[in-house]
């Protein structure tokens, strides 16, 4: 039984072993690397000798809380997802080894072969599009770490994320309806914040033919996530002002105290979500497909003030004295939002899978801002209730466009030494983005305008990579990627004055390689390295300012790209019942995109510059076993630690010698189930990250505070019964132990979480 569960999770290079039911044929397996034989394949390059870890469908329902799809690799070693809320949609970045969570463009999340990461920035507000897959559509997901496959631009720096959705093999419909209850109190505020999630597909095979229809629904309500704050020195003593009470006293990241004096961006969103997904077999051995995905969201962020003057009436504006210090309240401390999102996704691929001496692929995708509309009032809420004056920012007509041509090449056949892959690429991102006045922040029309941003960034690549067994026991991949980048079409303006930037070219070349050596029957030894060239996104180009003269202010359209050498050395050992693998990882980057202030110029300037260089060495180790100590016990574990420091920064000095900002010390995951029956499953899991910074100088040491980043350690658990053959039902607590943690914004406290499933 043992065998038959390891082999589907060796199938996929799970972390967890997978379950028995799992449909996943036994895979070959030798020299460290994974090849499928049946089921849906991965589109990552499993021939590759490097780390690639996933977690299959079963093992999600089993153990994971999964409200949203980011979750399905919330365990999984040194990644993490900085989600905030059930249905958090523009802040969920993804951080890896040597990646935090204000890098999102180096990192690569895919569905079905199509592009859900956004390009057009880097940083929290630029998430992958993760709402566009649900969880119980996912038939598994699977990471490759680091950018060792020519196949990929240099945004693979940190990982490649591949989702991999079910298509049915006959008729089959699945209901899911689910709860959330978080119990949230921090300073004055008091939950409780609930989610409530309901989702259906539908799906059949008919000859060559194969569909799926899904569609969901999620109104979640999320904790506080700004606050308004003021220090001290920015009062007057004195007795001027409404003297107010209510204010919390607190300390900010730098360790100062101040008083935090109310909420803001609590979220109350809607969301809804349709796919479509149709297969078409030509041939045995020819299939095309076509994916459409609409997301909407329609969302209301809303602040709650602490200070009450002597009647006991809440205070959002105007002077105010708070012990005997005076202060101004400005619109911007409790502003409020209304958002209405409409997102269009598709994708089209023709494949061939013959394993013989050709195999091609001709794919296309869109991500399409068909409709995207933040409405904001000019005066503080809730004066602004009602309506009156305000601001609409309107990204309709941005999105990203992806063209590929893949082919295979086996010259000696399906068993020789030799498998070439190669490819044409052409990825294109266009920013478009107006801001204008309105008389009327909820339903107005657009008035004057008072700043834009537009520009496009296109990447023309050609790869080849040449998989070679090279020797009994000896497998080595080489690679080489060049790429062709073009920024073009750029303006930034203001309410009176338009200034267009020159047109940019550059190109790189960039060479993989890969090393794996099976030393005998229990051990494999690996090496992997790689080259990777991450561009400058659109909005780091050009979303920046401008002032009266024309001049440009915070931006810099000449940014140079990121380049990043990334190494790893690895070493596996079957155990038997599981599988151990220790690797010791590398990356030294040069010209690293960060936000800070250059003290080298005067006056100073902030924006977005090039870090010369930073170096992270790091080590990871993961296990995963089955049947541990008991029948049906599967356990998996990771540890990682990390030395990531800025080696070089002329125009910040003070950051030298200091961390990379959120790239904790040490990070832990662990999971334990237990099938106690067919019926019964039981999950306990854990998650550890150690001491890290917001700051590149790390001047911020308090990470218990808002916009601190803090350590944590949270407890996860789950019970799953499945009470027949079709339903199932599932209760999980997040944060068991109620952990208070901080990544910028506060994380979510203790929250329960019920579904109820049925799947025919």
């Amino acid at each position: 039984m043992f065998a038959s569960r390891i082999a589907a999770g060796i199938a996929a290079a799970l972390p967890f072993a997978a379950a028995a039911h799992d449909p996943v044929p036994a895979p070959e397996r030798s020299l460290g690397t994974v090849t499928v034989t049946g089921g849906q394949a991965t589109s990552l390059p499993t021939e590759i000798p490097t780390t690639v870890e996933g977690i299959s469908r079963a093992q999600i329902e089993q153990t994971i809380n999964a409200t949203d799809s980011e979750d399905a690799i919330k365990y999984l070693p040194s990644l993490l997802v900085r989600k905030r809320y059930t249905g958090d949609y523009n802040h969920a970045v993804l951080s890896t080894r040597a990646s935090g969570t204000g890098n999102s463009a180096r990192s690569m999340v895919y569905a079905d072969g199509i592009l859900l990461s956004n390009y057009l920035g880097n940083g929290a507000a630029f998430a992958p599009r993760w709402m566009l897959v649900a969880p119980e559509a996912i038939e598994r997901v699977d990471v490759l770490y680091g950018p060792f496959s020519a196949a990929y631009p240099g945004n693979s720096a940190g990982a490649v994320v591949d989702f991999v959705t079910r298509m049915p093999r006959a008729f089959e419909a699945h209901a899911r309806v689910g709860y959330t209850h978080q119990a949230f109190s921090l300073y004055a505020t008091d939950g409780p914040f609930d989610g409530r999630q309901a989702s259906a597909s539908f799906g059949n095979r008919s000859g060559d033919w194969s569909w799926r229809l899904a569609a969901s629904r999620g109104d979640a309500q999320g904790q506080p996530l700004t606050f308004a704050t003021r220090l001290p020195a920015q009062g007057v003593a004195g007795s001027a002002g409404v003297p107010v009470t209510g204010a919390v006293p607190g300390s900010n990241r730098a360790g100062q105290d101040w008083s935090i004096l109310g909420t803001g961006t609590q979220y109350r969103s809607v969301q809804d979500q349709l796919t479509a997904r149709l297969a078409y077999e030509f041939s045995p051995t020819l299939r095309a497909t076509y994916t459409a995905g609409w997301w909407r969201n329609v969302s209301e962020g809303r602040p709650e003030t602490y200070l009450r003057d002597a009647a006991g009436h809440p205070v959002y504006a105007g002077a105010v004295n708070i012990a005997g210090r005076a202060y101004t309240l400005v619109p911007a401390d409790f502003a409020a939002s209304n958002e209405d999102l409409g997102h269009l996704m598709q994708g089209l691929s023709i494949k061939s899978h013959t394993h013989g001496v050709w195999d091609w692929e001709a794919a296309f995708s869109r991500y399409d801002y068909a409709r995207d509309r933040l409405r904001a009032p000019a005066a503080a809420y809730p004066a602004a209730a009602s309506g009156g004056a305000g601001r609409i920012v309107d990204m309709h007509g941005t999105g990203w466009t992806t063209m590929a041509l893949k082919g295979t090449w086996r010259p000696d056949g399906r068993q020789g030494a030799h498998v070439v892959d190669m490819g044409l690429q052409r990825d294109a991102y266009a920013l478009r983005t107006i801001e204008n006045a309105t008389a009327d922040w909820l339903g107005g029309a657009p008035g004057a305008r008072n700043q834009a941003f537009a520009g496009n960034t296109r990447l023309t690549s050609a790869y080849v990579q040449d998989t070679w067994r090279l020797a009994p026991g000896w497998k080595t991949v080489l690679g080489l990627r060049a790429e062709r980048w073009n920024a073009f079409g750029g303006s930034t303006s203001n309410a009176l004055v338009s200034v267009a930037q020159a047109d940019r070219a550059e190109t790189h070349v960039s060479p993989k390689l890969a090393l794996a050596w099976q030393a005998d029957e229990r051990w494999v030894l690996k090496a992997s390295a790689g080259r990777a060239v991450r561009m400058p996104t659109v909005s780091e180009l050009y979303q920046g300012g401008v002032n009266a003269a024309g001049v440009l202010v915070n931006n810099d359209p000449d940014l140079r790209p990121e380049r990043s050498w990334t190494g790893e050395l690895t070493a596996e050992r079957d155990l038997g019942d599981g599988l151990l693998r220790l690797t010791a990882f590398f990356e030294r980057t040069k010209d690293a995109l960060y936000s800070q202030t250059n003290v080298a110029i005067s006056p100073n300037v902030t924006n977005i510059q090039n870090v010369e260089e930073i170096r992270t060495r790091g080590i990871e180790l993961s296990h995963q076993a089955a049947d541990v100590a008991i029948r049906g016990l599967d356990l998996s574990s990771s540890l990682t630690w990390t030395d990531s420091i800025i080696a070089k920064n002329t125009h910040f000095p003070a950051s030298m010698g200091h961390w990379q900002p959120r790239i904790p010390r040490w990070r832990a995951s662990a999971v334990a189930t237990w099938k106690s029956s067919p019926q019964w499953s039981w999950t306990l899991a854990a998650r550890y990250s150690g001491r890290q910074y917001s700051t590149l100088d790390n001047s911020d040491p308090n990470g218990f505070a808002y916009q601190g980043a803090s350590r944590y350690f949270t407890v996860d658990a789950r019970v799953r019964w499945q009470a027949t053959k079709t339903v199932s039902a599932a209760f999980g607590i997040d944060n068991l132990n109620n952990y208070n943690y901080w990544n910028f914004h506060p994380y979510p406290q203790r929250t329960y979480s019920a579904e109820l499933r049925y799947d025919l």
